[in-house]
């Protein structure tokens, strides 16, 4: 494991020189980069001798004549670490600033970024602070929450870094889930699907999309080549390694997984399919001329189903449920007929669930009678849960 740990400056900084240790303990090469205000809280020369390389701080080197190359430390590191991350560093981060060394290799780093954040409680508290955090994980940051506990303030509270034994156990847990998914190909459904009753009028639901997408770009910073079949939605996502694949109505959807499942070795079936169809789609726009209109509706194929029925002994089949009541025995009974490996269960009616929403609250059940409930979360963060869940299967 090549590991940068990226020091910024707060009084949190104190714990670096036992992070390294532990990461030498288990094998890791270690380099660091300090920002330049971080050497009033920590000596570089701690940091050189414990890593046992040269500590980047600023571009040239005036004594030798040398400059830090930004990009070839972004080329070396498995893994960025910047801890403690501060309220400035944060910031800049989120905004693309890039006035020193620590934040130019940042900016050009090829893997992963695992960001510690650390400062007083009324800081990590504050919305531009919260939102700072919201954007570097869309941008594909790893983040560990600030814990509760004493601050250099004097203050109690959210605020204070991780400990260097969980930071550890996370940058493990990362470079393994990545190497899990590493060219992985994953089909994934999203949005909605729309059911035509006429040339403008259709059959639908209120889903965004928004939980597939995040889905997908999970995947995507996971190393996976990530197929995506989408309903209409105004989510939007660009990777080299994302092939997207724009349906309309279910038996689109259907028509196309149909095509893609032999080639895919997970399948996330995310997408809220409608249940059923008109059996007949009016050539012409139906005019309102008579007080009751009578639509019959037809069953529409089961897409995961489907796929779970046409899976090898190597795929794994995801599904989702969301249910309004005896929500639980519902998901086990349409994970048990449908024979899928997994199931997530969401519960409409619970705050900060549901269509449209930025967040979700899920709990993961699997064919093996296991059981995993999550707290509320970013969609982002949730995804996250659903790829560790997943890679328990795999196992």
């Amino acid at each position: 494991m090549r590991i940068l740990i990226g020091v910024s400056g707060g009084i949190a900084a104190y714990k670096i020189p036992f992070l390294i240790r532990l990461l030498k303990k288990i094998g890791a090469e270690v380099k660091c980069i300090m920002t330049p205000a971080s050497s009033d809280f920590i000596s570089p020369l701690v940091l050189s001798t414990l890593s046992n390389n040269p500590v980047g701080i600023d571009f040239w080197n005036p004594k030798d004549g040398t400059w830090n190359n930004h990009v070839a430390y972004g080329e070396w590191a498995d893994l960025l670490v910047i801890a403690p991350a501060t309220a400035n560093t944060l910031s800049k981060m989120a905004n693309g600033t890039c006035d020193n060394l620590l934040l130019a290799t940042y900016l050009s780093m090829r893997n992963r970024t695992l960001v510690v954040p650390a400062m007083d409680l009324d800081m990590y508290a504050h919305p531009s602070t919260k939102r700072n955090l919201k954007q570097i994980e869309q941008d594909a940051c790893f983040v560990i929450p600030a814990k509760i506990g004493e601050l250099a303030s004097g203050l109690v509270g959210e605020g204070r870094m991780a400990e260097p034994e969980e930071i550890v156990a996370e940058i493990l847990r990362l470079l393994q889930i990545e190497q899990a998914f590493l060219n992985k190909k994953i089909l994934i459904t999203a949005g909605p699907t729309q059911e035509a009753i006429d040339p403008v009028r259709f059959i639908g639901n209120n889903s965004s999309g928004k939980m597939g997408f995040a889905l997908a770009e999970q995947a995507l910073n996971l190393g996976a080549e990530v197929h995506l079949v989408t309903g209409p939605t105004s989510c939007t996502l660009e990777h080299e390694n994302l092939i997207c694949y724009p349906v309309v109505s279910a038996n689109d959807m259907f028509e196309c997984v149909k095509s893609l499942w032999d080639t895919c070795e997970i399948g996330v079936f995310a997408a809220a399919v409608a249940d059923y169809r008109p059996v007949e789609v009016a050539e012409q726009k139906i005019k309102k001329s008579e007080d009751t209109l009578q639509i019959d509706l037809i069953k529409n194929p089961d897409i995961v189903a489907w796929a779970a029925a046409h899976k090898n002994n190597t795929q794994k089949v995801i599904g989702f449920a969301l249910e309004t009541n005896n929500a639980k025995e519902n998901a086990l009974a349409k994970l048990n007929a449908k024979k899928m490996d997994a199931i997530v269960l969401n519960s409409l009616g619970e705050k900060g669930v549901g269509f449209e929403v930025d967040t979700n609250k899920i709990t993961i059940l699997d064919s093996k009678g296991n059981s995993e409930e999550f707290e509320l979360k970013l969609k982002s963060q949730v995804a996250k849960d659903i790829f560790e869940f997943i890679l328990k299967l795999e196992k």
